[in-house]
């Protein structure tokens, strides 16, 4: 497993700008690891700061001999094709990898170990991060029991900012001294904390108890941050209800994408009105009040393709739709979602 000291490269190969790299954009803003070059040959030379839109000093990389010669240790693959399958070009990289002395980190269903396991060097080592660590019991509602407060991270689509937003948010409450948990669900966020569950690794009559095991290993905090995956609106996700039931969350803070006007690449599924994406939510977490009554306390917008007008106005007529406080949690500060947490 990734230890804290280790020097990290990261693969972006083609999509450091893209969708498919939020692996390696949420290694890029938050790991705690020194991180010495990110890999993209169609960008290299060119600043990091500039095409991501946040300070770094992070140097694009043109291939992984760079990356071993800053003292690159570990590889970290930053893109998250498509159904999670690795391309057949992928592997002529990790051979070339596991020679120049990388370990891996791997983030993708298909699994690499198997493969690999006899290149692997002493020193090295590969960590599939979407392996369950046990197979948990069935769920059984125990989190209702909680005397704390539990924030799940619901969006109007896939890739909506909901494991950025819990980040921004957990950073900020910790900064503030708050007795607070960041509960994993994805290969970003296992990866950032060295902990949490792969949630869309488990089979779906366990999904619900690993999410319940998780958040009742953290009921000392007085909050719990649980991750949120995929969409109620999606017709190609089921990770938003045993994240529901497993967590039974007080608290709902929507996550939506400014420019989306449907879901991503499915225009035939146009994103709701919002108020009806929130009364969706509420009402499945709430299970005709046998759950706690959560409710959405605010709106994480993320503008990322928007000007900077163009955002805040973006912002001001979002809030104004849904009479909540709306933010984003990344560009803008994250005190409205604070506020409106109570906190």
């Amino acid at each position: 497993m990734l230890k804290p000291h280790q020097n990290v490269v990261v693969y972006m190969e083609g999509h450091l700008q893209s969708d498919f790299g939020k692996m390696g954009h949420g290694v890029l803003r938050y790991s705690a690891n020194p991180i010495v070059g990110v890999i993209d040959s169609e960008q290299h030379g060119q600043e990091l700061s500039s095409l991501l839109g946040y300070p770094t000093e992070i140097p694009i990389l043109q291939n992984l001999e760079q990356g071993r010669a800053l003292g690159g240790e570990v590889l970290i693959l930053g893109i998250a094709p498509s159904g999670g399958k690795i391309p057949k070009p992928w592997h002529q990289v990790i051979q070339q990898a596991l020679a120049l002395g990388y370990s891996i980190v791997n983030g993708l269903h298909d699994l690499l170990l198997p493969t690999y396991q006899d290149r692997l060097q002493q020193h090295q080592w590969i960590w599939d991060v979407r392996v369950p660590a046990k197979i948990p019991a069935i769920a059984s509602g125990k989190a209702k029991n909680l005397s704390n407060k539990r924030v799940l991270f619901v969006g109007t689509d896939m890739a909506s900012g909901k494991m950025t937003t819990a980040l921004e948010v957990y950073s900020e409450m910790r900064a503030q001294k708050h007795q607070v948990s960041f509960v994993a669900t994805g290969q970003i966020g296992i990866t950032l904390t060295g902990a949490g569950i792969p949630l869309d690794a488990y089979k779906v009559d366990h999904a619900c108890g690993a999410v319940e095991e998780a958040v009742l290993e953290q009921s000392h905090s007085d909050w719990i941050l649980i991750e949120g995956q995929g969409s109620l609106l999606h017709p190609g996700s089921t990770a938003t209800l045993p994240l529901m039931r497993g967590s039974c969350p007080t608290h709902l803070i929507l996550c939506v994408p400014a420019h989306h006007i449907h879901l991503r690449n499915l225009p035939a599924f146009p994103i709701p009105p919002l108020a009806e994406v929130i009364h969706l939510n509420e009402t499945v977490a709430r299970a005709a009040g046998n759950f706690p009554q959560a409710q959405v306390v605010g709106i994480a917008l993320n503008t990322v393709q928007l000007s900077e007008a163009d955002a805040r106005q973006k912002i001001a007529e979002v809030a104004q739709e849904t009479g909540l406080p709306t933010t984003d949690p990344v560009r803008f500060k994250v005190d409205p979602l604070l506020q409106a947490l109570g906190v």
